[in-house]
């Protein structure tokens, strides 16, 4: 899609909202609630604004990345990486396509073997993936993540983890002070750490060896597709909601090792839902210097309902994009939506965020590993394919985040 496609769907976007927006106030004007026939109208639009919505941020994304790949040097790919030359990459990627459809068993040539061995075969050891096929399923899973594209990702290589230091105590402000008075001692800075340490993310595709046998499947496409789709789902959950124990901190855990209570917003909302005092108390609670690179993040269902706030002018302060490379807005800060994010608008729940997500770390250790299993499933015809990669999140200041939460009854 071209950027004069995605403008011509903002336009369209921009048009339903105006349309909706006409519907709410003539029934507020003759000072009457909404027909039945107003109301489905207004439900086909909302939902044809929502896969709009959807298909803007993927499509503005796409661009985005092929604008940064036009950026780098036309040099081939494996030189880019620091890969292994041309010829290694095709012994590489012919022994691996080799041992996904054969395991062990295959018969490679002495090249093959010796590209594509990773451990002593005696021992148990596995098999790694060629460069190309591990990046690109980490592209899939990047593509299913939208904290992946907020946070900061560190890739460790093959250290444990990743610590940093963090001022939890600054010193005490200076002091105006005569020429001759004593000076006032500080009380010490207090320094802490902030410590990630990648904790292992497993799944495991069988596939029926009919299939595998036939000539018309791409098996690297098939364990790519599902190996992402898996990986990525599962990343996106505990980046919301994870406990940190032996997985990532969510966003939405309360936590003095990430956000704490301290930085959670109900002022203004109600036990059911948000309203414009709310996102007015979240957002203006944040220091300028973190609501400068500040991004919202809600379910769908929270931004169907914002899109019916107004402010005291009797304004929408959801304000969509019509212009190419522009996100919507809401309070003049663009937001992101992921179906992880809580959703359920009862008393007491959390229902969105705002924030700087640079200050949500992401570490990743080494590369995905692939294991193939032919003898583990032959009763059922079929071989297993087992992916691994380590990973581990959490954010690591809390006041560069506001969640926005439902008033306890």
């Amino acid at each position: 899609m071209t950027a004069e496609q995605i403008l011509e769907k903002r336009q369209e976007l921009n048009k339903l909202v105006n349309d909706i927006r006409a519907k709410i106030d003539t029934a507020e004007k003759e000072k009457r609630a909404l027909t039945q026939e107003e109301k489905n109208s207004i439900a086909e639009m909302e939902k044809r604004a929502d896969e709009l919505d959807a298909q803007i941020e993927l499509e503005q994304r796409q661009l985005d990345r092929e604008r940064k790949m036009g950026e780098v040097d036309a040099k081939p790919i494996g030189e880019q990486r620091g890969e292994e030359p041309e010829d290694k990459s095709k012994e590489y990627r012919s022994a691996f396509g080799k041992y996904l459809r054969d395991g062990e068993r295959a018969r490679y040539t002495d090249a093959e073997l010796r590209a594509i061995q990773a451990d002593n075969e005696a021992t148990g050891g596995m098999f790694m993936a060629p460069n190309q096929f591990v990046n690109e399923v980490i592209k899939a899973a990047d593509d299913n993540l939208v904290i992946a594209d907020l946070a900061r990702v560190f890739n460790i290589g093959t250290a444990p983890g990743l610590g940093a230091p963090s001022l939890d105590s600054d010193i005490d402000d200076a002091d105006w002070t005569p020429e001759i008075k004593t000076v006032t001692e500080t009380g010490d800075p207090k320094f802490g750490k902030r410590e990630l340490t990648a904790h292992q993310l497993t799944k495991l595709v069988k596939i029926s060896n009919k299939l595998l046998s036939g000539s018309g499947i791409n098996i690297e496409a098939f364990i790519q597709e599902r190996l992402g789709y898996k990986f990525g789902i599962t990343q996106e959950k505990a980046f919301m909601t994870g406990d940190g124990a032996q997985k990532p901190l969510g966003l939405f855990v309360a936590s003095d090792q990430g956000i704490s209570t301290d930085y959670d917003v109900s002022t203004g909302n109600t036990a059911t839902a948000i309203t414009f005092d709310g996102l007015m108390e979240a957002k203006y609670s944040l220091k300028d210097v973190y609501q400068r690179r500040a991004t919202w993040l809600f379910h769908r269902d929270a931004i169907k309902n914002i899109r019916k706030i107004k402010d005291g002018n009797g304004q929408y302060i959801w304000q969509a994009a019509v212009t190419g490379g522009n996100p919507a807005m809401i309070l003049d800060t663009p937001y992101r939506t992921s179906e992880f994010v809580p959703n359920t608008f009862t008393s007491g729940e959390y229902v969105g965020i705002i924030g700087d997500f640079s200050f949500y770390w992401i570490i990743r250790r080494g590369v995905m590993a692939i294991q193939v299993l032919k003898e583990l499933y032959a009763l059922t015809n079929q071989t297993g394919y087992i992916g691994r990669l380590e990973v581990d999140a959490m954010p690591v200041l809390g006041e560069a985040f506001r969640r926005v939460k439902l008033v306890r009854d």
